[in-house]
């Protein structure tokens, strides 16, 4: 068959990277369903089962070269995923096919593995998030002190510096990462508890022996990298797991989100682009557009990421009881999209802001447009010094602005309030003097020292910390 035939998802084809694929490919699945039957059968073996180190070293030779067609064959028979593997394991291991799964419900492989590639999804949201905290750190320490027009309701307010706005997009993703690493350091393993979650056919096996079936366990989850495993569950672990790890996922997004609508309407104002290849098309039609083309996709996967919370949030709300079935597909398509989506958007914000192109003069140009507004407080308070009335000169200010306001406005003129100032002789000031008050260095106020501030003992420990995950670069497919 044609891979132009059918559907394909744009996850997998244009979006996500080919590691967080393989995290949830069939090969990572399956491999891991077997190292749980593995794990499974020596621990059980050291409990005291009957069970012997040939037939453990028969399920390890067999670990990785999983026979698919046999499993594949079997499930078109009997229907059932597991049981299927199970099979298709045994006939490669005749000599422990007895042994395999012994104890064990369907959601021993299946619970625990999705809880160890959430894991592995997690480590690597996280290492790309510190990259791009590692970028954003460079770019802040570039720009901390060029001075540029803040907004605020997107009108022109007091001025801040590039940098001291990068910090922002920082404070974000750390507060992400504390997420992150928050629920990654709490997950557990559903162990091996049975169908109902009472571990009875363990209690059955190990002849009643309630402290055998807790170190089960225990042993299971340290042989699978696991601090331990969930207390008490159903047959499934609390499927409120899933809802936490998407919420983290979902927060990535809420930032990378806030990030792009910057940079687009920077790339409007001309005064921030994201990067654009010498090749790239902006426009079918018009030829000299250079679209935010990047930034945009991480906004429209970023929406479908935090519609996705809602997923998991659904299904945990309605599992009956000890378990139902009704969060299988959801679960199949929910878990692994919003990780194929987050690393879309983390290689997208690593790749925009890796080259994201600043333009000074025409920020400069902007901000000195509306400085003289922002100056009128020290304009004021200098022609005080000089022998003025404050309360008399806050009204001619606030004349002369307005009408300075309807030159730029209504008669498409530049903003002439410093000679309307200087013009009039209730301040006694030159315009010589007034437009050595325009350095715009003197109203971004502790700007430049809270970047140095917030990169030294903010970020840089997280660097510093995580210094082993540093060093990615992203490629954009498409």
């Amino acid at each position: 068959m044609s891979q132009n035939d059918r559907y394909t998802s744009p996850l997998s084809e244009r979006y996500a990277s080919r590691e967080m694929q393989y995290i949830f490919s069939p090969d990572m699945k399956f491999k891991t369903w077997r190292r749980l039957w593995i794990a499974l059968a020596e621990t059980e073996r050291e409990l005291g089962l009957s069970i012997t180190e040939e037939q453990i070293a028969e399920l390890k030779e067999h670990a990785d070269d999983i026979n698919y067609d046999v499993a594949k064959a079997r499930e078109k028979e009997v229907r059932h995923d597991v049981m299927s593997h199970v099979y298709a394991y045994g006939v490669q291991c005749p000599k422990a096919k007895g042994i395999i799964h012994l104890g064990a419900t369907s959601c021993y492989v299946g619970d625990n593995t999705d809880i160890i590639i959430m894991a592995e999804a997690l480590k690597l949201v996280k290492k790309k998030l510190v990259n791009v905290l590692a970028e954003l750190a460079s770019f802040a320490e570039k720009y901390k002190d060029q001075p540029t027009l803040a907004f605020t309701h997107f009108q022109p307010a007091q001025p801040t510096t590039v940098g001291k706005r990068a910090s922002l997009w920082m404070l974000d993703l750390k507060m992400d990462l504390e997420d992150l690493e928050y629920v990654l350091g709490s997950l557990r393993l559903l162990g091996s508890k049975g169908t109902t979650g009472t571990q009875a056919s363990f209690l059955e096996l190990f002849d009643g022996d309630h402290e055998k079936c807790r170190r089960l366990d225990a042993r299971i989850a340290e042989r699978m990298g696991f601090a331990g495993c969930y207390p008490v569950s159903g047959q499934t672990y609390s499927r409120k797991v899933d809802s936490r790890v998407v919420s983290v996922l979902a927060g990535i997004a809420q930032s990378a989100h806030k990030f792009s609508n910057d940079i687009r309407l920077l790339q409007h104002l001309k005064e921030v682009e994201e990067p654009f290849e010498k090749h790239q098309i902006g426009s079918s039609a018009m030829a000299y557009k250079r679209n935010p083309m990047r930034s945009e996709r991480m906004a429209s996967l970023a929406d479908f990421v935090m519609s996705d919370m809602m997923n998991p949030m659904l299904v945990a709300s309605t599992q009956w009881f000890e378990r139902t079935l009704d969060d299988s597909a959801n679960k199949r398509l929910s878990i692994p999209e919003g990780f194929l989506a987050v690393d879309g958007i983390l290689d997208l914000y690593l790749n925009v802001v890796d080259g994201l192109v600043v333009y000074p003069k025409v920020i400069e140009k902007r901000l000195m447009a509306e400085l003289p507004f922002m100056a009128t407080e020290n304009i004021m308070m200098d022609a005080v010094k000089a022998g003025g009335d404050r309360q008399e000169l806050h009204e001619r200010i606030r004349q002369l602005s307005m009408e300075a306001g309807r030159n730029v406005k209504e008669k498409g003129l530049d903003n002439n309030l410093l000679e309307l100032i200087a013009a009039d002789p209730s301040f006694g000031l030159s315009l010589e003097d007034l437009q050595k008050a325009m350095d715009p260095a003197r109203y971004v106020g502790r700007a430049p020292k809270q970047v140095e501030e917030f990169l030294a003992e903010v970020i840089k420990p997280v660097l510093e910390e995580n210094k082993e995950l540093l060093g990615v670069k992203a490629e954009i497919n498409v």
